[in-house]
């Protein structure tokens, strides 16, 4: 498996974890040896590993939370840093994210997550058509 490939792999495990609501495996995305960060929509920003995983929680456990789905997949490889940019397809409409991954060891883990609205697309000419 390439790294561009193992990329795409956990970041897909990071939007398994949030639509089946599995707080373990969300845990077990995010990089413990790394600093991390989220920014969730509307939210100010968290860097403490605690805090962001007491957010996971929160939303997860929230029966109201929205269902999403992930699409657009861009990989940026920098080393043993990545850069996943995509598109979360909500009920309510649809967010830009941005998910950079470190590799831990042999894994790739989430050390940031930032999602926020589109309010203005780019023409349909210019966007990928890859689903996953």
């Amino acid at each position: 498996m390439t790294d561009s490939d193992a990329v795409l792999a956990a970041n897909l495990e990071f939007y398994r974890a949030f639509t089946t609501r599995d707080v373990t495996a969300m845990d077990a995305l995010w990089a413990r040896q790394a600093s991390v960060a989220c920014l969730h929509p509307g939210w100010t920003a968290l860097n403490d590993r605690d805090a962001i995983m007491q957010s996971w929680e929160g939303i997860l456990s929230n029966p109201a939370a929205p269902r999403i789905a992930c699409f657009d997949e861009q990989v940026f490889l920098y080393g043993d840093v990545a850069l996943v940019l995509c598109e979360e397809e909500l009920e309510g409409g649809t967010l830009a994210a941005s998910n950079l991954f470190v590799r831990e060891g042999n894994e790739w883990r989430i050390a940031h997550h930032h999602a926020g609205q589109v309010v203005r697309r780019r023409p349909e000419g210019g966007r990928p058509s890859r689903l996953n």
